[in-house]
């Protein structure tokens, strides 16, 4: 990953070290130019000053007055190049001239009497300036400069140069690095919550808005993803099946308040620890046991008095165990139906076999001829009461499943409570006046929407059962009464009551609080629970309230 603040201070130091040094080649380079020139320019003014000499005063003064510079050479050629003169050597050690490259050019026909050339001796590294003027006398003056090589006192100069460099380099660092943090300062400084608050540079406004953009962008996804995850955790929490959640170590990542009331745990004792520490309980294990082996696992325990379903399943990625997700289903009501659909599937079978038994034993005495024929009125009597108990019971059945079916269409309508009760208390005026029991109806004249065939099952069955469960000389009353918000039907008798650890099962199908007396009577064991479901078809409560020997209240509370 590379650093702006290095990549910024990198080239601003790339940028001073390449500005140096150009400069300093630049000023080589002028430098060279002007010391060639001005030593050029000397070698020139030398020989003009000499030839003006020469042809005012003669040669004989170049001999005679000449001091000339040690660095500077005087030599006079003739024309076929012959040396006449010369300030530093044996004119006669001297070779001819005549080809030298500033006497050729001063020679010249159509020239203007000057030539000049530069020689740099590579050994001695030395520079030579040649400068050579035409005589009025034929002859070539010439004047031969000698100095150390440009390059040579440029060299000279270049340690100095160098370090000059190093000193402005280094300084230049300084400051490019203290110019650098000033610029990144800012930068480093930016609020990118709120970018646009921060836009101090021009060419970092584009930038700055995208932030600004993705930031919208981003809070909007964050505020959807905070509500979805609040509607999970609403969802999760007040779920009333038991969620817990594993990884692939068996320990706790997130359990629902509905896990943790089943077993009894605190939260912070079970989050991030080995999911024992929510259940010791065998079963549960042995379940979780086998979902580590990449099985899904589907067992009933009994927990609490009731009956859950553990649902466990694996979660894998690419055959993996990454985690495991439990899911408890509480099966109690489901496991209770089952109970009775089993205890009523052998309470009907029971209940129908003994009119059964009854009617098959009296009809074969009477079919091989066992019973005298005084008899038969009694036993024809005996076996019709069976049948019409049987009848009884197939009928309460229907009525019974015609409840529990919710598919069935009844006839809705208005129907008068006191009227309805009017008639039942009519209807069964014969039977209560034989146990000696004065029935009556009082109360306000109230109608509620509802089926009246179900509705005269319901207030029959609870009338026919304060008739039959009275004393002698006992008294039923059925009140109706009402509320701003309800309208009550009451039953009310004066009979043998229903002890308390009875009154919480008395509506369940079969369920006798004394079974000798219920078949005395004739009963078949399902009236209450007709009534039981009749008020449940009307969406309305049932109210118990009874004490042994003094009697019983039923209220249906609409």
């Amino acid at each position: 990953m590379h650093s702006i603040k290095r990549k910024i201070f990198g080239n601003i130091a790339f940028l001073v070290c390449s500005a140096l040094i150009f400069s300093n080649v630049l000023i080589a380079g002028i430098m060279y130019f002007q010391i060639f020139q001005d030593r050029k320019e000397q070698v020139k003014n030398e020989a003009y000053y000499i030839k003006k000499s020469i042809e005012i005063v003669g040669n004989h003064w170049i001999a005679k007055d000449l001091h000339i510079d040690s660095k500077s050479r005087l030599t006079l050629i003739s024309r076929d190049g012959t040396v006449i003169f010369d300030s530093m050597e044996d004119i006669s050690k001297l070779e001819n001239h005549r080809n030298r490259p500033e006497i050729v050019e001063a020679l010249k026909k159509n020239g203007n009497g000057t030539g000049e050339s530069v020689r740099i001796s590579e050994t001695l590294g030395e520079q030579t300036f040649y400068y050579a003027v035409l005589l009025k006398s034929g002859n070539v003056v010439r004047v031969a400069y000698t100095t150390d090589s440009i390059f040579v006192t440029i060299a000279g100069l270049l340690k100095y140069m160098i370090a000059i460099m190093c000193i402005v380099l280094l300084l230049t660092l300084i400051l490019a690095k203290r110019q650098t943090l000033k610029i990144l300062g800012p930068i480093n400084q930016i609020n990118l919550e709120i970018p646009l608050e921060n836009d101090i540079y021009e060419e970092m406004t584009p930038l700055l808005y995208k932030i600004d953009k993705q930031n919208q962008k981003i809070n909007e996804q964050l505020n959807k993803m905070k509500e979805k995850q609040a509607e999970s955790n609403m969802i999760i929490e007040n779920m009333k099946e038991g969620l817990i959640l594993l990884d692939e170590k068996s320990k706790v990542l997130a359990v629902n308040p509905s896990a943790l009331n089943l077993f009894g745990a605190e939260k912070e004792n079970c989050i991030n620890q080995h999911v024992i520490n929510l259940s010791r309980n065998f079963e549960f294990q042995t379940a979780i046991d086998t979902v580590q082996k990449k099985k899904s696992v589907s067992q009933v325990l009994q927990l609490k008095d009731g009956y859950y379903n553990i649902l466990a399943h694996p979660i894998l990625e690419e055959d993996k165990l990454r985690g495991i997700v439990i899911l408890i289903l509480d099966i109690t009501e489901h496991h209770k139906l089952e109970e009775m659909r089993k205890e009523f599937s052998a309470n009907v079978s029971h209940e129908l076999k003994t009119p059964l038994m009854t009617i098959s034993g009296y009809a074969e005495i009477m079919k091989n001829g066992f019973v005298k024929e005084k008899d038969i009125t009694e036993f024809s009597s005996r076996i019709y009461n069976e049948a019409l108990r049987l009848k009884n019971l197939v009928d309460d059945i229907i009525k019974i499943s015609r409840l529990d079916e919710k598919n069935n269409v009844f006839d809705y309508e208005e129907v008068n409570l006191l009227s309805l009760s009017r008639i039942v208390a009519e209807r069964l005026k014969t039977q209560a006046e034989k146990n000696n029991i004065k029935i009556s109806v009082f109360g306000e004249d109230i109608s509620i929407i509802g089926v009246k065939q179900i509705l005269d099952e319901m207030i029959h069955n609870l009338c026919e059962n304060a008739v039959k469960y009275n004393k002698n000389g006992g008294k039923v009353e059925i009140r109706l009464t009402s509320t701003k918000e309800h309208k009550i039907l009451s039953v009310i008798d004066t009979g043998i009551g229903i002890s308390r650890k009875h009154q919480s099962r008395i509506f369940e199908r079969f369920y006798r609080v004394d079974k000798s007396h219920s078949r005395e009577s004739g009963g078949t064991g399902l009236g209450l629970s007709i009534v039981k479901h009749a008020a449940t078809f009307h969406n309305a409560v049932i109210k118990l309230e009874s004490i042994k020997d003094k009697g019983t209240t039923i209220s249906i509370i609409f």
